[in-house]
């Protein structure tokens, strides 16, 4: 290895990475482009998109964030963005979105094939601008001329991306002619042209509409592509071949893990939060009355993976009533990842309390008077996922530091649930 640093060389060097973990080795990467070793950090940002894509995933929010605060890691950046036009709610509707960085949002919006209506890109580039900007009005029409050509200079790299001739009328008269003020006066012109009449030219630049993907069943099959370039999607935004052949293990009661290549069963996905919605609504509706269920979550702002495993299914019911469903091979989990050195596998210890169907919740493992596992409201925010110590199950899953009040709750930043079978 070669390594120019201050116009001077450094010679030699061997960079092992078969016994690092891969936070360490993303963390290499950052120092090695601050110090300059860019042959070595662009290796490094390489071997990560190619080989660890799984584990980039897994920490995608961190990832994200960091790969647009150094504007040397485009493949990152790429790879990231290729995600982000498939799932663009992970950002837009994150509570964090007005923190994103300006390159970030400039190179998502870029996209032909964001999949996303633009009157909502609209809406959020302007409430990004908004937040940017604290000292304005609540209410536009209550905006100085100053307010307006503050918010226009903060927005002048993400105006000219938005496809003003690709929204309805509607659209524009509810949601952009409030803020016209920031448009240029010739774009703005155009635009009401349009409105008048398709076949009316105009000087102003028209962008392609966005490139959306057919909608799909909430289904995939994992096949051989049939073009040898085409690049399959992941099954899974949480876990791996390798967990999920684990998880298969537990199903089956065995002493070793499946390997990945002799798993017996298809996880076919039924909801994932950031495509379906984290609310319990989401959750009835795609998974009332399905069985042998696969729940997993990963946990907001760690490297935790929880999730359990439900044989007999859940059962919508009116109101708030709450019902037990017995049952002898459900199991709740922890699965090894990142920081995380070991799986835990707990499994049901009173079977006639193992399942709780409840409306009002999401997933519910155990029963009164305290399920073991829970998932209640919006399953994202505000830490509405929670585990308690409880006889039901064998034991906790989770770090014994986390309770409070015999009770540990977290967010999820992803959750997906699988329906698996055995592979003919």
């Amino acid at each position: 290895m070669c390594i120019k640093f201050n116009n001077r060389y450094i010679y030699g060097g061997i960079a092992l990475l078969e016994n690092n973990d891969n936070s360490f080795i993303f963390e290499l990467m950052l120092i090695a482009y601050e110090f300059l070793f860019e042959e070595l950090a662009k290796y490094l940002e390489t071997h990560l998109v190619e080989s660890k894509a799984h584990w980039l995933r897994l920490n995608f929010t961190t990832v994200y964030q960091k790969s647009f605060q150094n504007e040397k890691l485009q493949e990152l950046q790429k790879w990231s963005n290729d995600i982000m036009v498939k799932y663009p709610n992970k950002i837009f509707d994150s509570e964090n979105f007005t923190s994103l960085q300006e390159n970030a949002l400039v190179s998502l919006i870029s996209r032909d094939d964001l999949q996303m209506e633009e009157v909502k890109i609209w809406n959020r580039i302007i409430e990004w601008g908004i937040a940017q900007n604290p000292g304005l009005p609540s209410n536009p029409e209550d905006w100085s001329y100053e307010n307006f050509l503050a918010l226009k200079t903060t927005l002048r790299n993400c105006l000219p991306l938005i496809r003003y001739f690709q929204m309805s009328g509607v659209d524009i008269i509810d949601n952009v002619q409030p803020y016209q003020q920031i448009l240029e006066k010739n774009l703005w012109n155009d635009i009401m042209k349009k409105l008048v009449t398709q076949s009316l030219s105009v000087s102003s630049i028209i962008l392609p509409p966005r490139i959306i993907s057919a909608p799909t069943l909430p289904t995939r099959v994992i096949s051989t592509p049939i073009l040898p370039t085409r690049v399959k999607d992941p099954f899974s935004m949480v876990i791996s071949d390798e967990h999920s052949a684990e998880i298969a293990s537990w199903v089956d009661r065995k002493d070793h893990a499946y390997s990945v290549t002799n798993n017996p069963y298809k996880f076919k996905l039924l909801l994932r939060g950031t495509r379906d919605g984290f609310a319990k609504d989401s959750f009835w509706n795609l998974c009332n009355k399905q069985t042998h269920l696969i729940v997993v979550i990963k946990v907001k702002g760690t490297d935790e993976i929880l999730g359990g495993y439900n044989p007999v299914g859940w059962n919508k019911l009116a109101g708030s009533l709450s019902i037990a469903k017995s049952c002898n091979d459900s199991f709740i989990f922890s699965l090894k990842n990142g920081t995380i050195q070991n799986s835990i596998l707990s499994r049901v210890t009173v079977p006639k309390n193992a399942i709780c169907c409840n409306y009002s919740y999401g997933p519910l493992f155990g029963f009164k008077p305290y399920c073991v596992f829970v998932m209640h409201k919006n399953f994202n925010q505000d830490k509405m996922c929670w585990l308690r110590n409880s006889s039901d199950y064998e034991k906790s899953i989770r770090n014994e530091s986390t309770y409070i009040n015999n009770a540990s709750y977290f967010s999820a930043e992803e959750y997906e649930i699988f329906q698996i079978s055995k592979k003919s």
